[in-house]
C-alpha cells in the first residue's frame, strides 16, 4: 500500500545551493500567488533549508574556534 505522505526532498549539496533555493522559495511565498496547500509545503521546505544552512554555518564556526585556539583539527562537513 503506497504512503500518502509526500517524499521529503533531498537537501542541496552545498550551503550556497541551499541559500539560492531558500531565496527562490521566499520570493514565491511573498508573491502571494501560491495556493494554500503549496504555501504550507513551501514553508516546510523553507524551514528545512534554514536548518540545513544553520547547521553548515555552525560547523564552520566550530572549525574557526578550533583554529583560533591554536589547535588544528581537520574539518569534515556534517
Amino acid at each position: 500500500m503506497p504512503s500518502s505522505a509526500a517524499p521529503t526532498p533531498e537537501m542541496p549539496a552545498t550551503y550556497e545551493a541551499a541559500v539560492e533555493e531558500l531565496e527562490q522559495l521566499v520570493g514565491r511565498l511573498e508573491s502571494g500567488q501560491l495556493p494554500l496547500e503549496q504555501l504550507l509545503s513551501a514553508y516546510q521546505r523553507g524551514a528545512q533549508l534554514l536548518q540545513f544552512c544553520r547547521d553548515r554555518l555552525q560547523a564552520v564556526e566550530n572549525q574557526i574556534q578550533v583554529l583560533d585556539g591554536n589547535g588544528v583539527k581537520p574539518w569534515t562537513p556534517a
